[in-house]
């Protein structure tokens, strides 16, 4: 079932709307318990699409297991989605820096505090991201130190690669993520892949994950996959590889693979003089779950995240 979480005219007798599809089960309960999956916060982030996509799919075919609510919205900017712009482009705003939003503010603030009050109440909640176009991005889940004691069984369940717990101090309290914990909706933040791409073989992974989450919440009894035991760590167990030079990035490693330190994770090259400018080193043992996608770097650029040994 279609439905509009909210709309606001735009010029030229434009709308802009936030549109969610409510799947629901063929035998009302008054108990029934319900998950919301969110994506497209970021325009140019486009793996959550197929998710959303394949999760539909598979729940209506196998109807007869849904036994609650599925409220899935694909496209919270759907202005940032149509121009493959980051954030919202009227408004040059990135979305998730803007709620809880208010009611009486500008018309992002408004649209902000609408998809909050859609989402409130709900038993769950999954905010789907992918990378930048320049790194790509193992399927992980990022959660806060505040929040792991709650959210880091859901975390366990959901089929991905990695879970990193990061330090308060880092958290942005404007994002959607935040603000529905703070709301009392558990909600986890899921990161994989590469901007303006899809990565199918993750999104399946993501998938599975999400209807084994589902049935633990007692909300789907369909069949399930064994999901992955994925590594769990602390921020202190992640090492950030950035570039001293300028130039083209060429990696000699695969993402989410091992390695060792001291090891060669790629050379930094001068097209103009035929040099090589740097080789990566890597400075520590462990499974790059972050790598430059994009080749060209400057000083100081991110070429990779290491989660080190001790996980």
């Amino acid at each position: 079932m279609i439905e509009t979480v909210v709309s606001s005219e735009l010029s030229v007798d434009e709308s802009l709307i936030i549109k969610k599809n409510r799947l629901i089960s063929e035998k009302k309960d008054d108990n029934m318990k319900r998950i919301c999956i969110v994506t497209g916060i970021h325009g140019d982030e486009l793996e959550g699409q197929y998710v959303c996509y394949e999760l539909m799919r598979i729940i209506n075919e196998k109807i007869e297991n849904l036994h609650g609510f599925v409220d899935i919205y694909p496209t919270l900017n759907p202005l940032g989605i149509d121009s493959v712009h980051r954030g919202m482009p009227t408004f040059d705003l990135d979305m998730n820096r803007i709620f809880p939003g208010s009611e009486n503010g500008a018309m992002a603030e408004y649209m902000a505090a609408k998809v909050i009050d859609d989402i409130k109440g709900a038993d769950m909640c999954i905010d789907l991201h992918a990378s930048n176009i320049f790194l790509k991005e193992a399927p992980q889940v990022r959660i806060s130190e505040e929040t792991k004691e709650k959210l880091l069984p859901y975390a366990k369940l959901i089929n991905t690669d990695f879970i990193w717990i990061y330090p308060e101090k880092k958290v942005n309290q404007s994002t959607l993520v935040y603000n529905l914990n703070k709301i009392n909706v558990p909600t986890i933040m899921v990161e994989m892949g590469v901007g303006m791409r899809i990565t199918k073989e993750y999104c399946f992974d993501l998938v599975n994950g999400i209807l084994n989450l589902m049935k633990e919440l007692g909300i789907w009894d369909g069949d399930t996959t064994v999901v992955k035991n994925p590594i769990i760590a602390n921020n202190d167990q992640v090492t950030f590889v950035n570039s001293n030079s300028s130039g083209i990035f060429i990696p000699c490693v695969d993402h989410w693979k091992g390695i060792k330190k001291g090891d060669v994770m790629g050379e930094i090259i001068d097209v103009l003089h035929g040099e090589v400018l740097e080789r990566v080193i890597s400075p520590c043992n462990g499974m790059i779950f972050t790598l430059r996608e994009y080749p060209v770097v400057y000083e100081g650029s991110l070429i990779a995240r290491i989660v080190g040994e001790g996980f």
